[in-house]
């Protein structure tokens, strides 16, 4: 028996949802473990964030892919023909194909946002000469470092747990659905849309800012021009709304009888209560990870220590919402 085959057979449980989560967790820590080695090792930051965004994809995809990795190791245990591989695009056209729509448009729009965030902090930390103010007081000691990529891990698996939910569920049961597309589903890929479109809108006014900055078209010392004078972390703000909107389309789904049943929840309150703490602890996370951790508190506790005696920046602070825009 392969070790693939073990772990298979090892992480099969009775309920789905437990059977796509446990993998998904191993994943998750195992990637992270392996690019902390050489990262203490070389008391570098410059592929943390970098890692995470692999750790997203290769989450995604595995739990998008599980049930049929399981179904094929079964059918060559016992000689059977092996299932063919789910087809995306006949899913996407609603003609079943092993996945639900909402299977294939959640994934790919972890998967987008996964990619396009990568990227752009790579290319960020890269320009900046591989360093990371975030990391100058633990990349020195190996045990905050180690617990820095562990802490990531944690953030990818909670961050995705309506996505691991949905991928979980048998394809079969999204036909019992009452309609095909629901309110939650619309809401839910607005929300994403925007927040994502928000995002990608707000980095790339600060990318360009800098680089503009570099090149001495201006001398300003922070930013306060376009979305940056809505609100003073719009790029925060565009990232709480996308993991909203997969939390509002998941949740849709996990809340109703099939999704109860499909995830092996009670139903009646209790169950309600599950799916939706299930579906909401992603954008909860992220929420807490920006207010109270790494995100608000580390950007204005340097700003306000730069420039917080100039009244141009007492100004903007003042005039300008911390994260809800106004407009």
């Amino acid at each position: 028996m392969t070790l693939l085959h073990s772990i298979l057979h090892a992480t099969n449980f009775s309920r789905p949802f437990l059977s796509t989560l446990v993998p998904s967790i191993g994943l998750a820590y195992t990637i992270q473990g392996l690019a902390a080695i050489p990262s203490i090792f070389a008391q570098t930051e410059r592929f943390y964030d970098l890692s995470g965004s692999i750790t997203y994809l290769s989450c995604t995809a595995l739990s998008l892919y599980l049930p049929t990795i399981r179904a094929r190791f079964a059918a060559a245990a016992v000689g059977a023909a092996k299932p063919a591989w789910p087809s995306i695009l006949a899913a996407l056209a609603g003609n079943g194909g092993g996945f639900n729509w909402r299977q294939v448009a959640l994934s790919a729009a972890v998967t987008v946002w996964a990619t396009r965030l990568g990227t752009y902090l790579f290319s960020r930390i890269t320009s900046d000469n591989g360093t990371d103010s975030r990391f100058d007081d633990i990349r020195d000691s190996q045990p905050k470092f180690l617990g820095a990529f562990f802490a990531q891990a944690t953030w990818v698996t909670l961050c995705l747990m309506p996505v691991l939910a949905i991928n979980a569920l048998p394809a079969s049961l999204f036909s019992t659905l009452p309609a095909a597309i629901t309110l939650t589903d619309i809401l839910g890929a607005l929300l994403f849309l925007g927040g994502f479109s928000f995002e990608v809108a707000a980095d790339r006014q600060k990318s360009k800012w800098v680089q503009e900055k570099k090149t001495k078209k201006h001398s300003e010392e922070f930013l306060t021009r376009d979305l940056w004078s809505k609100s003073r972390h719009p790029n925060y703000f565009g990232e709480v709304t996308l993991w909203t909107g997969i939390a509002t389309l998941a949740g849709g789904v996990l809340v109703s009888n099939v999704g109860q049943m499909g995830i092996g929840l009670p139903g009646g309150p209790l169950g309600i209560a599950a799916a939706l703490a299930m579906a909401g602890v992603s954008p909860a996370f992220v929420s807490l990870l920006l207010f109270k951790v790494s995100g608000i508190p580390l950007s204005e506790g340097k700003y306000d220590k730069k420039y917080g005696d100039r009244k141009d920046y007492q100004e903007w602070k003042k005039n300008t919402p911390m994260f809800f825009p106004k407009f």
